[in-house]
């Protein structure tokens, strides 16, 4: 599977739909069966997994992840509760829940991001402050030391 990527600006119905782009579609296997998991994302933002990288996602927690300890049961019990499966309709739209709108701060619009694995779903005013939250660090810096142990 290619990695999804790229920046895709989108309207938001009033029932909470909105269309996956066709570069990222093109990029769903098979195995995803244009099905997904939507999710608590980080900063504000939602994650939405194909069905079949989900499915690895969580046998990589079932395997990394200890149910004894405190934090990563509040890790399992938060990803879970927002998990939520969706599937893409004959107009290539998900239906966002109303309590992932409301967490993310989506009214009319998203912003949709590749990001490798998953695709990112941000209201543009949230994408707008992480940018700006992080703009002391300048992208060369966060490659340098992101990158420069590989």
């Amino acid at each position: 599977m290619l990695g999804f990527k790229g920046k895709y600006d989108h309207a938001v119905d009033d029932k909470g739909r909105v269309s996956l782009p066709s570069k990222l579609r093109k990029n769903l296997s098979p195995e995803a069966n244009d099905s997904f998991v939507i999710t608590r994302g980080y900063e504000f933002s939602l994650d939405l997994y194909p069905i079949d990288v989900w499915t690895r996602f969580e046998e990589d927690l079932r395997t990394h992840l200890n149910m004894h300890r405190e934090e990563d049961r509040l890790y399992i019990r938060t990803l879970m509760m927002w998990a939520h499966e969706v599937t893409l309709d004959r107009q290539a739209r998900i239906m966002i829940p109303q309590e992932h709108m409301e967490f993310a701060g989506i009214r009319d619009k998203v912003i949709i991001l590749g990001t490798l694995d998953k695709i990112e779903i941000w209201s543009p005013e949230n994408l707008r402050n992480y940018h700006e939250h992080n703009a002391n660090q300048p992208y060369e810096s966060v490659a340098s030391h992101v990158m420069g142990g590989m």
